[in-house]
């Protein structure tokens, strides 16, 4: 998957056909339990936040809680009294914006709970400050409804306005430090799946949320471009092998990789930080067990070397901080300033130069941290895509330490594509078809997505090994006897090549049905991804022919003076795409989420209604499981 960043936002890194959880904020702990609701409920109050889904279906972490509020014996008193306060995570750039937060308050009114602290917030990443714009406010709305519910529990709220951060208080983790010598060598990793769940179960934001050992280290055996050689749009298929044993997966499965950072960065950050990357470390929450650090208990088999922690956990130099992350800086620079400005007089102009300019850069981040200076930290920070690295880089005498660096610095996040292979084709390959990310976040900065240029980097012929998990994809495997309706431009075709490619092996053994494939792009000499792939098995009387009821038709938009899209090739084969919807077809639409997933649902709206069948017919489909949609921003 492609995700086509919006100018000059910066975009989430290269997905293969699978909707976003980048914008969701790390957190120790899901609010989408089914015991955590029961607690609230006695309680009586409950808040929480929605992360954007890219479909009209509830996030992933949010599935089990809905099923279970979904349940029958639920009565239409069962929440009554109960009040609760929600703030959605959208983007207004998804066909869906914020669905999860509304479907969440419908079916909470709809069991009794009717009357919420604060009406429902809307985050919208498309705002001039992000979601920021319409938290803040929310926020302190919420804060003023609590504050008079129960001002003796809660802050008052001119600490929550202006909070005092001379009285900041510890860090949430602490860290304990141990030399090289100190460390035994029983407790040094050689097994690279068991060093990587060593060090992501060590994370506080990673240690709840964690998958454990990556199920899988592939190789890379294949790198090839699919487009041409054109800077702005780079686009590859990359086939990863484990030579020893079968991989498995189905189709419509997601790949989810942890991507490696550059080592120059991880160094940069370690020495930014005046850290000793050779140390070992063990790391806790504060006001855990007390644990002596001579204690056998105290888990000799629990430390890591720092350096190797900071790469595997630790997101230095692709992704950008959270406004809390400033706060606590300028912070640090407030005490580091003030202690300097006591003990220098600053009898020369260099030193009253020096004095000036870390005065100014004090001010500048205590702006970033105020909510004034919201639309301007907007823009510096994710705008201009600045990392922790850059801004620690950009502010070099401020020195945070590492516990807070630890707390504050974004998590290294898997990232996760659209597996485009059959594994009855491929029983021991997992095939991806990924854009490489770059972009320019202003006309001076060029930025590059992490996971997709490190994967574009990797030499086939060298031993590289990628860490990778199997995670279940959104878009249900279909059954053989079930006729297909595809529709993916771009690299929304990527789940789709391993529909064609299971249907060809399937074929071999068993009768199938047809599949109709409406493929995209700009121009078909440029960037017709497996150009090759799909005439294969249009002809011959393969899945994609005529003559077994099939077709494929693509669009080259750029091709001719007027633009042709999916949404018009679907119009020009009305008849086809009807009579497959009539012998029982499922629809499944995967691709970019600005314009693309309306106008194709407007296209078949308009070919059942052309044949005089109620367009109500596709909400039918899409509730029976039949009208499938995977999309992006």
């Amino acid at each position: 998957m492609h995700r086509r960043p919006a100018t000059p936002r910066k975009p989430p890194d290269a997905w293969a056909g699978r909707p976003s959880a980048a914008a969701a904020r790390p957190s120790t702990s899901s609010p989408w339990t089914s015991s955590t609701l029961a607690a609230c409920r006695e309680k009586g109050l409950w808040s929480s936040s929605c992360p954007p889904p890219g479909r009209a279906t509830p996030p992933d972490s949010m599935k089990g809680f809905w099923r279970y509020l979904l349940k029958k014996n639920l009565d239409a008193q069962w929440l009554q009294g109960f009040r609760y306060a929600m703030f959605g995570l959208g983007d207004s750039g998804y066909q869906y914006y914020n669905f999860a937060a509304i479907k969440l308050r419908k079916r909470l009114s709809q069991l009794g709970a009717t009357k919420p602290i604060i009406g429902i917030g809307l985050g919208n990443d498309q705002d001039s400050s992000g979601y920021e714009k319409a938290l803040g406010p929310w926020l302190l709305s919420l804060w003023k409804s609590l504050n008079r519910t129960n001002p003796s529990l809660l802050p008052r709220i001119p600490d929550i306005i202006n909070p005092n951060l001379n009285n900041l208080g510890d860090a949430k983790v602490e860290v304990i430090y141990y030399s090289s010598d100190d460390t035994p060598q029983d407790s040094i990793l050689p097994d690279s799946k068991k060093l990587i769940g060593r060090a992501r179960s060590m994370h506080p934001a990673l240690k709840f949320h964690n998958d454990g050992e990556p199920e899988y280290m592939l190789k890379m055996v294949t790198n090839q471009r699919l487009t041409k050689k054109d800077p702005e749009r780079d686009v590859r298929h990359f086939e990863l092998e484990d030579p020893s044993s079968a991989v498995h997966y189905q189709v419509g499965d997601a790949l989810e990789i942890l991507p490696s950072q550059n080592p120059s960065a991880v160094n940069a950050f370690i020495k930014r930080c005046n850290l000793d990357p050779d140390c070992y470390i063990s790391i806790r929450a504060k006001g855990g067990d007390e644990v002596s650090k001579s204690s056998p208990v105290n888990g000799l088999m629990d430390r890591i070397k720092l350096k190797t922690f900071v790469a595997l956990t630790m997101d230095v130099a692709s992704a950008s901080p959270g406004r809390y992350f400033y706060e606590i800086m300028s912070y640090f620079a407030t005490a580091q300033h003030e202690k300097e400005r006591l003990h220098c007089f600053a009898t020369t102009e260099d030193e009253k130069e020096r004095l000036q300019k870390k005065r100014l850069q004090k001010e500048r981040l205590e702006e970033f941290a105020s909510p004034e200076g919201r639309d301007g930290l907007y823009q510096y920070n994710h705008k201009e895509g600045r990392t922790v690295l850059e801004v620690l880089e950009e502010f070099p005498w401020v020195h945070m330490p590492f516990e807070w660096l630890v707390q504050l610095t974004p998590p290294l996040k898997k990232r996760a594509f659209s597996i485009s292979s059959s594994p009855l084709a491929h029983p021991n390959q997992i095939h991806l078809t990924v854009s490489v990310v770059s972009w320019l976040a202003t006309p001076f900065r060029r930025k590059h997505g992490l996971c997709s240029t490190w994967l574009a980097g990797l030499d086939p012929n060298e031993e590289t090994l990628v860490p990778c998990w199997i995670h279940q994809g959104s878009l249900p495997p279909p059954d053989p006897s079930t006729p297909l309706v595809l529709i993916g431009p771009g690299t929304g075709c990527a789940p789709f090549r391993a529909f064609v490619e299971e249907r060809a092996a399937q074929r071999a053994r068993e009768p199938t049905a047809p599949i109709l494939f409406f493929f995209g792009c700009r121009n078909k000499d440029d960037d017709f991804l497996y150009r090759d792939f799909w005439p294969h098995h249009a002809q011959n009387n393969g899945v994609l022919s005529p003559e077994e009821g099939g077709g494929f038709f693509a669009a080259f938009s750029r091709d001719q003076p007027e633009k042709v899209y999916v949404q018009h090739k679907i119009r020009e084969q009305s008849a086809r795409v009807l009579n497959m919807l009539c012998s029982g077809a499922a629809v499944y639409v995967a691709g970019s989420s600005t314009k693309m997933p309306a106008d194709v649902r407007a296209a078949m709206e308009e070919v059942v209604r052309e044949k005089g069948v109620d367009a109500g017919w596709l909400r039918k489909l899409e509730r029976a499981g039949k009208y499938n949609i995977e999309t992006w921003s």
